[in-house]
């Protein structure tokens, strides 16, 4: 499946994301709830930031894949972090894990400080809206 890229000129160059993304006609949308670093036990078990962005990116396309989609898939992700400062400073590491989880498809996002997510222990938190093509 494949998404155009909407990126009017008089926004600039996007980096890292894409300002939006229009799916094909005849796609079916999956919401995804947001995927923090709780295991299956519903436990948050480090209290690492890189460590629960990689949890919660794995969790996030875990629910596409289970769909029948993949990461390109993703039109619009949201993230959410309890401490800015954190993302900035591990931008290489996060970089790393993205790359490798969703290789060079950056969709529509936005990023957010938040003061808290449920879990105490939770630092990153994603959701996501993906476009799944009807298979013929």
């Amino acid at each position: 499946m494949t998404f155009r890229r909407i990126d009017p000129d008089e926004l600039g160059p996007p980096r890292g994301w894409t300002n939006g993304m229009l799916a094909p006609a005849g796609g079916r949308v999956l919401f995804v709830a947001g995927q923090d670093a709780a295991n299956a036990e519903g436990e948050v078990v480090t209290d690492d930031f890189v460590e629960q962005f990689d949890v919660a990116l794995r969790k996030t396309l875990a629910v596409v894949r289970a769909a029948g989609g993949d990461a390109e898939s993703i039109g619009r992700m949201t993230i959410y972090v309890t401490d800015m400062d954190a993302y900035r400073s591990a931008r290489s590491e996060i970089g790393a894990i993205w790359r490798s989880q969703m290789d060079r498809h950056f969709p529509a996002m936005a990023l957010m400080e938040v003061a808290r997510l449920v879990d105490p222990r939770g630092r990153v938190e994603i959701e996501a809206t993906a476009v799944l093509m009807e298979s013929t």
